[in-house]
C-alpha cells in the first residue's frame, strides 16, 4: 500500500478509486457511519491521499454526487429539449415530461457494471437521512433541471395549480428513489415480491402519471396559481 500522497499521486485512477469506494460505502452505511478510514481501507490508499484529492469527508460526499448528478441531469436536460423539439412549441403531453425526467434515472439504476445501481441506493437513502450541508448542495445541483422540468408541468397541466404540481413532483421523486433504492418493503410484509427489473420502468410510469393526474384535493381551487 502506498505510503505517501506523492505516491498515489501518480497513479490516474487515484481519484476514482476513491469515489468508488466512497460511493458504496456511503450506500451500505450513510454519511455519518462511514469513516474516512472505511474508504482508504477499500480504495487501498492512505489518509494524505484522500486529504489531497478531496479534502475532507464532505467534500468527498459532494464529489460522490457531483460526478453522476452532472450527468444524470444533463441526460434529462438533453430529454427535455429533444421532447420539446418534437412539439415545436406545442404542449407536451405530460407522460413525455415524466419519461424524460425518470427515464434516465431507471437507466442509470439499471446499470450494474460501472456503479449507477450504487449510486441510485445512495441516493435514495440521502432523501431520507440528509444533514443540512446536503440539503444545499442538492439545492443547487438539481436547480437548473428542476426549475425546467417545473415549467414543462405547469405547461403540460395548464389546469392544475402551480402549488399543487410542485407536490406532486416531490411525491414522485420520493417514489422513485424509493423504487429504486434497493429496499423490497412488500417483500417484507408479504414474503414473496415480482422484481422483474424489465417491469419496473412500464409500472412506475405508469403509477407517476396516474398521481400527476389524480383529481385535486377538495378545496383546491382550479387555478393556475
Amino acid at each position: 500500500m502506498p505510503n505517501s500522497a506523492q505516491t498515489d499521486r501518480t497513479a490516474p485512477d487515484t481519484p476514482t478509486r476513491i469515489l468508488d469506494a466512497a460511493e458504496w460505502l456511503f450506500a451500505e452505511h450513510g454519511f455519518d457511519a462511514t469513516s474516512m478510514r472505511m474508504i482508504t481501507g477499500k480504495a487501498e490508499v492512505n489518509l494524505a491521499s484522500v486529504n489531497y484529492h478531496f479534502g475532507s469527508k464532505e467534500a468527498l460526499f459532494q464529489e460522490v454526487f457531483h460526478r453522476r448528478l452532472a450527468a444524470l441531469n444533463q441526460m434529462r436536460l438533453v430529454e427535455l429539449d429533444r421532447v420539446e423539439a418534437e412539439v415545436e412549441g406545442g404542449t407536451i403531453k405530460p407522460s413525455k415530461v415524466l419519461e424524460s425526467f425518470f427515464g434516465p434515472a431507471l437507466e442509470m439504476a439499471a446499470d450494474m457494471e460501472h456503479g449507477g445501481h450504487t449510486f441510485m441506493r445512495l441516493l435514495g437513502r440521502t432523501y431520507t437521512e440528509p444533514a443540512e450541508f446536503i440539503r444545499k448542495f442538492m439545492a443547487v445541483e438539481y436547480a437548473e433541471v428542476m426549475e425546467r422540468y417545473t415549467r414543462a408541468l405547469y405547461a403540460a397541466l395548464p389546469d392544475v395549480p402551480k402549488v399543487e404540481i410542485v407536490w406532486r413532483l416531490h411525491f414522485m421523486m420520493g417514489a422513485v428513489s424509493y423504487a429504486i433504492s434497493g429496499i423490497d418493503a412488500l417483500a417484507l410484509v408479504t414474503g414473496r415480491f415480482d422484481d422483474d427489473p424489465a417491469l419496473l420502468k412500464p409500472r412506475l410510469t405508469a403509477f407517476l402519471l396516474g398521481g400527476l393526474r389524480a383529481p385535486l384535493p377538495e378545496g383546491t381551487l382550479k387555478t393556475g396559481a
